[in-house]
């Protein structure tokens, strides 16, 4: 184990008041943002040190994410890069795997740990920011670990549009109807804002590119959206919800409700209605949980799992400790019912940043803490090019209106002027000219080629010898269409063949994507379109 000098293992000066922030999601990179701004002074003189540890050296602004699948957007848009923005703060690329906060100690394992002899290292704090975020939830489903992909990350994002796409090429190209008929059936598991603006977006692009294809039509493509309770959307109201189900329906959407997925092993999603449904395609968006740290931390935390907070976003009972977003248990004090907990949502975590870093600058000045408040304004999402659905303070939204407002929200919060202006000429752009058609898969296997290519030939193999006494006397097989020391009826490889490659498999992983919203609690899912304020 690595330690730092001084006593604390913190390798800060004594009198350096040092913040460490686990976590660049929205609150981790929000939280970063407003204290350097605040603490300016105290940063440069060296008074202050704020520390961000995160495995990506990038914010994903997730709300994004469909458009990107969809090729409206460049991922490199959908992204913002930490350093860039917290210019003044010190970005560590890691992950905390351990946390004692009596000690005031963190364990950081870094990308160099591995090849270190030394181990992961030992980082000292004064000030503690606990906002990892959430990972995917998921269930003990046969095939799920094997075939699915979630919807989660840029990374997901990019990959499931190359699988998409990949698989209209095989459709294209088999003889075989049944892999035709795998490869053209998309399942979706959730029907909550990840599942369904994922859904819509991809279908919107794959009917669009159908017709670059002279034997695919758009009613070949069979998209399946499996939701475990009645309704679908349901921050957007039950009235939407109805509306989000017809407009998915009318355009050959199958949306199966009170449906769960039973396996998706060998290819084959079973729903509990009993279908059987042949796919290389399962994606999975059945809610969220949080980070694995927080279950190795001496944090209190709650039966979900989430540390408790205190309505000023400090740890409850614990000093010089803070958190919020999906990781955090933050009361909802403008709600009628008492003991309700903030939604898990981006609309929450961007505010509860702001109120965190104030708080904890308030701390450090000993001036009094002030309790964050917010009342939910609505939600709006997409339904794909030109379709959305929202309910804003009430009023409710359809069609185009909805979809210009989902834009338009999201615009303005996505970080930095950089990316607004990107991201809006990329949509002029996109309204002037043809949709992108290109997969690029290959983009996650970069040294395939160039590792065929220096790779030696295969050797010939000689007729294995029988080691019976009548050996010698055997004579060669000299059927038609075969080569000596091949079996009657297989060919022989030529010497540079190229080795298969597994065309279903996203990404780089599986092929099959799952996506099991409707299995979880609402509350689990990640709100990844929001309204206005």
């Amino acid at each position: 184990m690595v330690t730092a000098a001084n006593p604390r293992g913190s390798g800060k000066a004594p009198d350096r008041v040092r913040v460490l922030i686990v976590g660049g999601g929205y609150v981790g990179m929000y939280t970063a943002l407003h204290l350097q701004r605040q603490l300016r002074a105290e940063m440069r003189s060296g008074a202050v040190e704020v520390v961000v540890v995160t495995p990506d050296p990038y914010m994903t602004y997730q709300p994004f994410l469909p458009e990107a699948a969809a090729g409206n957007i460049s991922p490199r848009h959908v992204v913002v890069p930490l350093r860039r923005v917290l210019n003044h703060c010190r970005v560590v690329i890691g992950e905390v795997t351990s946390l004692d906060h009596a000690k005031r100690t963190a364990v950081v394992t870094t990308l160099a740990t591995e090849e270190e002899a030394a181990g992961p290292l030992e980082l000292g704090y004064d000030e503690l920011v606990l906002a990892p975020g959430s990972i995917s939830r998921t269930l003990p489903i046969p095939g799920l670990a094997d075939h699915a992909i979630g919807f989660k990350t840029v990374e997901e994002a990019i990959g499931l549009r190359n699988h998409v796409i990949e698989q209209m090429d095989i459709a294209s190209s088999t003889r075989d109807p049944a892999i035709r008929d795998a490869a053209l059936t998309f399942v979706f598991v959730g029907g909550g804002y990840a599942g369904v603006e994922a859904l819509g977006e991809l279908e919107d692009m794959a009917r669009y590119t159908s017709r670059y294809y002279h034997n695919i039509r758009p009613e070949d493509l069979k998209w399946v959206l499996v939701e475990a309770t009645d309704r679908i959307l349901p921050e957007v109201g039950e009235e939407m919800g109805r509306y989000t189900v017809r407009e998915l329906r009318s355009r050959n959407i199958d949306v199966r409700l009170e449906t769960r997925l039973e396996s998706c092993a060998d290819r084959v999603a079973v729903l509990s209605d009993g279908s059987r449904l042949p796919t290389r395609t399962v994606v999975w968006t059945a809610g969220v949980k949080p980070a694995p740290v927080l279950a190795a931390t001496d944090l209190p935390r709650d039966a979900r799992g989430r540390i408790r907070c205190t309505p000023q976003l400090t740890v409850e009972g614990v000093e010089h400790a803070w958190a919020a977003g999906d990781a955090a248990a933050v009361p909802d004090v403008t709600a009628d019912e008492p003991g309700r907990e903030c939604a898990p949502n981006a609309q929450h975590a961007v505010r509860q940043a702001k109120v965190l870093a104030e708080n904890l600058v308030a701390s450090l000045h000993g001036r009094p803490l002030r309790r964050y408040a917010h009342k939910y304004a609505g939600s709006v999402a997409s339904l794909g090019l030109h379709r959305g659905v929202a309910h804003i303070y009430g009023r409710k939204l359809k069609g185009f209106p909805a979809w210009f407002m989902h834009r338009t929200y999201h615009l303005s919060r996505v970080p930095t002027f950089n990316r607004k202006a990107r991201v809006m000429a990329e949509w002029t752009l996109a309204g002037l000219f043809k949709r992108e058609i290109v997969s690029l898969g290959s983009l996650e296997h970069p040294r395939a080629e160039f590792a065929l290519a220096a790779s030696p030939p295969p050797r010939d193999t000689d007729v294995t010898a029988d080691s019976s006494p009548d050996a010698h006397d055997t004579t060669p097989d000299t059927t038609p269409g075969t080569t000596p020391g091949t079996a009657p009826g297989a060919s022989a490889a030529p010497p540079d063949s190229a080795p298969a490659r597994d065309t279903g498999r996203p990404g780089g992983g599986t092929s099959d994507t799952s996506d099991t919203s409707g299995t979880g609690d609402a509350d689990d899912r990640k709100d990844t379109g929001t309204a206005t304020d």
